[in-house]
């Protein structure tokens, strides 16, 4: 099969990559490397050449997309403005690229009927678990009400942008009978994963191991779970190479339902790495600006994912730091 991943040059496109090659696939990366690097694609390319293309150009070329929807079979569209950080820094960027390169590739597919697994994300569903569950008992399920802030709060651009993705494509599913199939991530983690965005744990690993002040934002309190990358790309491939049923129109949470708190995992690293470290708590306007909201949970309930393929996360927290640890250890 031949297999088009756009931000495969990324952290979990890389990953992906890798886990079609060894499954014997042929694999075109489309990547601008904004946030992906070529260094990603290193074991993919040395261990598989003559199936793995890169080409260096952007989702928003409309050309260009349409011409590598039509060569292969199916699609997997990853390319994204990624981090927080990047989104409060470049609103107009989320908002352009996201949305006209998505056009691209949503429209070439359905022209062409190949399937396409759209990835979106878990912050679709803003301050729902705030507001509906106070007393931290429930998880979010695919059909959860989504209770996003105001677009003038620059964090909820990210949001509206991929919560805009999913409805142009479930609309082509509905219109055009296109086999797209929409997977929302919550927090992945695994090597390769930059700090650079603002992602928790390379950030606190990295400083851990440098001997620097762990940076944990407002109280420390806000619990998340992470997924190991390994576990993510199982599922994707599952979801789109060889699904036991057509998942089209449908939407999958992909994460890990297990929590902890930020201060918690902050601990955590330190013990892992054997870090003297203090934990520092800062406000969030010191490092995101006047104003910003977040929020204190975001769980998935995967019961939907694992209902349709067997599916279950392998990796537990303390796999996911060690190995994080190691990697960063090794690229120091």
């Amino acid at each position: 099969m031949k297999i088009l991943i756009t931000g495969g040059a990324g952290f979990i496109g890389s990953h992906l990559a890798e886990k079609c090659l060894s499954a014997g696939h042929e694999v075109t990366i489309l990547d601008n490397l904004s946030t992906g690097s070529l260094d990603n694609l290193t074991p993919s390319l040395t261990a598989y050449p003559d199936r793995l293309r890169f080409i260096q150009g952007s989702v928003e070329d409309k050309a260009l997309v349409s011409s590598l929807v039509a060569q292969h079979d199916t699609v997997y569209h990853l390319a994204s403005v990624v981090g927080v950080k990047r989104v409060l820094a470049e609103p107009l960027t989320t908002v352009l690229e996201g949305l006209r390169g998505t056009d691209h590739v949503l429209t070439a597919a359905a022209q062409f009927q190949r399937p396409t697994l759209l990835a979106s994300t878990s912050e679709v569903y803003g301050r729902a678990l705030d507001y509906l569950d106070p007393e931290g008992m429930m998880r979010l399920s695919e059909t959860s009400p989504l209770l996003l802030g105001s677009p003038e709060k620059h964090r909820w651009v990210y949001a509206i942008v991929k919560l805009a993705k999913e409805a142009l494509a479930i609309s082509y599913h509905r219109q055009m009978g296109a086999p797209f199939v929409i997977v929302r991530f919550f927090n992945t983690v695994g090597p390769r994963q930059s700090p650079a965005y603002g992602m928790v744990i390379p950030n606190l690993v990295q400083a851990a191991l440098a001997g620097r002040p762990l940076p944990v934002y407002g109280t420390g309190q806000q619990k998340r779970s992470f997924l190991h990358v390994k576990d993510a790309v199982e599922a994707l491939y599952l979801l789109l190479i060889s699904p036991p049923r057509d998942p089209w129109g449908e939407i999958f949470n992909l994460g890990n339902p297990i929590e902890i708190s930020i201060i918690e995992l902050a601990q955590r690293i330190k013990e892992l790495t054997n870090s003297p470290s203090p934990i520092e708590l800062i406000p969030y306007e010191q490092s995101y600006g006047k104003g910003f909201e977040d929020m204190q949970r975001r769980t998935p309930d995967i019961t939907k994912i694992h209902s349709w393929l067997g599916w279950s996360p392998r990796f537990t927290l303390d796999d996911i730091l060690k190995e994080v640890i190691a990697y960063a250890t090794l690229a120091q």
